[in-house]
């Protein structure tokens, strides 16, 4: 079973010892000038360009030189950078919870067949409701859309349950993976038996969903989403010390005095309001929950999860936002599947960073 080590190297002397402290705040302040700036940039690209300074003015609450600015930054762009930035944010957060809960280094709401979970509950509402024409989204607004994202959250936290009973009795991670890539195949093909009997328009838009965007929310879905991604964020911050009791193993923390059952139930229960929130939204999303939490220990040093939880969160919404700026290529009308820009742009980068960072590996491989 993969492990990771809190332990941090020891000093060879006084002066090194305050190092790593600088070093994490540094990262942290990156992080969040860097997803701020890929914010501000992200309202101003698209098919019509709005200079940044307007952007900046907009967004302080003054009228832009072209009313039609305002417009686009408001209604269109600011939904949409808002929504990359807080599932950017819940899905790395996720990541964390589930590698720490698996003791696992490829575990991810994704590869364990979460994601195929919340995509069966949102599967089961699309059969059940057969709305008509509008966006995927947009006619599943109001109490609808609090139904998706609760038969979302159902299905992730379900799967996601059968996946932690069996790791009771499986010890490789190599076979609870395998495990969990089955779970979701299942969970794949109930959903495409469903589909069998949805509405046409229906199915396709739940294909359309499936690929993956940040750009379908609106308001009204932000309504929704905000408060209930807020929750599961807020509780992973106020668990971050019973996660670090987890990371050094079941019979260690119950000897610090852990009840273990009911941490392991409170992270089960923000992970699946993380995972199944971002998917009933954006789709299933792949490569942010499994990448950022490696590349935020390799950053920062240190798996404590009270600087980690928090830095995963500036990094994961620093991703998404680069991810949601690369999707809409400047000065086009396209929009390209979020789900290939992840892949496409974010694994080799993965891969280099990891291989040419001596920590990286031993995090992943250790």
């Amino acid at each position: 079973m993969t492990t990771y080590t809190t332990t941090t190297t020891a000093a060879p002397d006084a002066r090194p010892a305050a190092a790593p402290g600088r070093r994490r705040l540094a990262v942290v302040l990156a992080l969040a000038v860097g997803a701020s700036l890929l914010f501000v940039l992200t309202l101003a690209t698209g098919s019509h360009r709005v200079p940044v300074t307007e952007v900046v003015r907009i967004l302080f609450g003054a009228d832009g030189a072209d009313p039609r600015w305002t417009v686009i930054v408001e209604q269109v762009r600011l939904p949409r950078a808002l929504t990359a930035t807080v599932v950017g944010a819940a899905l790395a957060v996720a990541g964390v919870q589930m590698q720490t809960l698996f003791r696992n280094a490829l575990a991810d709401p994704f590869s364990l067949g979460v994601s195929s979970g919340a995509s069966m509950g949102v599967a089961a509402v699309v059969v059940g409701t057969g709305g008509v024409a509008g966006s995927f989204t947009g006619d599943l607004a109001g109490l609808g859309r609090v139904g998706v994202v609760l038969a979302a959250s159902f299905g992730a936290g379900a799967v996601l349950a059968l996946v932690l009973l069996l790791s009771r009795w499986v010890r490789s991670a190599v076979t609870l993976l395998v495990i969990g890539v089955m779970i979701g195949s299942a969970a794949t093909a109930v959903v495409g038996v469903m589909l069998v009997y949805a509405r046409p328009e229906r199915a396709q838009q739940f294909v359309m969903w499936g690929l993956g965007s940040f750009s379908a929310t609106t308001w009204p879905d932000l309504r929704v989403m905000l408060p209930v991604i807020g929750v599961g964020l807020l509780a992973a911050l106020l668990t971050a010390k019973r996660l670090n009791a987890l990371l050094l193993g079941e019979d260690y923390a119950r000897t610090m005095g852990l009840n273990v059952r009911r941490s392991r139930d409170l992270a089960l229960l923000g992970t699946s309001l993380l995972a199944g929130a971002a998917t009933a939204f954006c789709g299933p999303v792949a490569f942010l929950g499994l990448a950022v939490p490696h590349l935020t220990r390799v950053a920062l040093g240190t798996s404590d999860h009270r600087v980690l939880i928090p830095a995963s969160m500036l990094a994961g919404a620093f991703l998404a936002l680069a991810c949601a700026l690369l999707s809409q290529p400047p000065g086009t009308d396209s929009v390209l599947p979020l789900n290939a820009i992840t892949s496409l742009f974010g694994a080799p980068v993965v891969i280099a960073f990891l291989v040419r960072s001596r920590r990286g590996v031993q995090g992943v491989a250790s």
